[in-house]
């Protein structure tokens, strides 16, 4: 957020509620305000109504896998290593199989292209 007079925090629960409970984090350069994600929408609209628009940087787990959690989810609640690109059944063309009780594969074929050249 950019400088302005007042409290930033102050305007985060005035957004949010009192209830909730923003952190300050000041290990990462430059400095941030972290809540939890449900809220993200919220503030996200908030701050773009605010300021006219808004960077949004989102954290995903490289090692977290699509299951059928994500797949069916019905909100915007989404960590897992698709980076939001399968939530909700968004990739609609991928052929998924179920292996187990809640993980998925993709079982599409995939092509990749290699060019190789002689040493010589």
């Amino acid at each position: 957020m950019p400088y302005q007079e007042g409290s930033k925090r102050r305007w985060i629960l005035e957004e949010l509620g009192e209830r909730i409970r923003p952190e300050w984090n000041n290990a990462m350069t430059p400095g941030r305000w972290e809540i939890a994600r449900p809220h993200l929408r919220t503030i996200v609209s908030a701050l773009a109504e605010r300021f006219g628009e808004v960077d949004v940087y989102l954290q995903f787990s490289a090692t977290e896998r699509c299951d059928t959690r994500c797949r069916d989810a019905a909100g915007d609640d989404c960590t897992c290593s698709c980076m939001g690109e399968n939530h909700g059944g968004a990739a609609y063309w991928r052929n998924w199989m179920l292996v187990g009780e809640t993980t998925l594969v993709d079982v599409a074929r995939k092509e990749r292209h290699l060019l190789v050249r002689s040493r010589s």
